[in-house]
């Protein structure tokens, strides 16, 4: 894998001296696609000599793709072999919600949700009604596993490295990065992504789906649309270089 220089105008953001990040976004439920990712940077880690190398996951690991329930244990098994950070997803959040409220089935329906039961062995029927509605999410609690369950409650909602600022969907112009609210980090779009202004660091975020990662003065997009594109993008960070495959 070689790395690319970033063309940024303005000074380039860095990260510290000896650490090398791979950052992935928005896998959906495509397991099948984040293990082959696993396996490029696999080997890439054969050519990084002493340097530090950090995971990031960007949320929206659930929902829409085929394998949900797969790729949660296949992110678990990697943070237990390698310096890992896993970041939250509205997906995530929406399910933790579900489980609580059944009610929200309905919308979590449009988010792609009934992909995620069938992922867990349920057979969700297209219109489930109330009391069906009741079943699933009480069948579903017991069906993830108290491990997982566990995982998707101790997501983060950001991780700053360097000059770098992780987070899921973006950040509100206007308010200091310390200062923003987990809704606007899982939810923002529009007011976010039409923003040229600088952040105070460099987001790398996902959330809303690009035909190629999308490359900003202040921001970089790698959600690439995995569960209806194929392509699941990968983001190699070092020193002020910057690679998309």
């Amino acid at each position: 894998m070689r790395l690319s220089r970033s063309r940024n105008k303005t000074r380039k953001p860095i990260l510290p001296e000896g650490i090398r990040i791979y950052a992935i976004s928005d896998i959906h439920g495509c397991a099948d696609l984040l293990q082959q990712m696993f396996t490029v940077i696999d080997r890439d880690l054969t050519t990084i000599g002493s340097r530090r190398a950090i995971h990031v996951f960007l949320g929206d690991y659930i929902d829409r793709g085929p394998d949900s329930n797969r790729t949660i244990e296949l992110l678990m098994e990697r943070g237990m072999k390698h310096e890992s950070v896993f970041l939250k997803g509205n997906h995530e959040a929406f399910l933790l919600d579900v489980l609580n409220a059944p009610s929200q089935l309905q919308n979590w329906k449009q988010y792609g949700g009934l992909q995620t039961l069938t992922s867990y062995g349920l057979r969700p029927s297209l219109n489930p009604d109330r009391a069906e509605q009741d079943e699933l999410i009480r069948q579903l609690s017991q069906a993830i596993p108290s491990r997982q369950l566990y995982f998707l409650s101790s997501l983060r909602a950001r991780f700053v490295c360097g000059d770098f600022f992780f987070v899921h969907a973006g950040v509100r112009p206007g308010i200091p990065l310390a200062r923003q609210q987990e809704q606007d980090m899982l939810w923002i779009r529009e007011e976010f992504l039409e923003s040229n202004m600088n952040f105070g660091k460099y987001i790398v975020h996902g959330h809303t789906p690009v035909q190629q990662p999308d490359i900003r003065r202040n921001r970089v997009n790698i959600d690439t649309g995995a569960y209806a594109t194929g392509n699941l993008t990968l983001l190699t960070l070092q020193d002020d270089s910057m690679l998309a495959l």
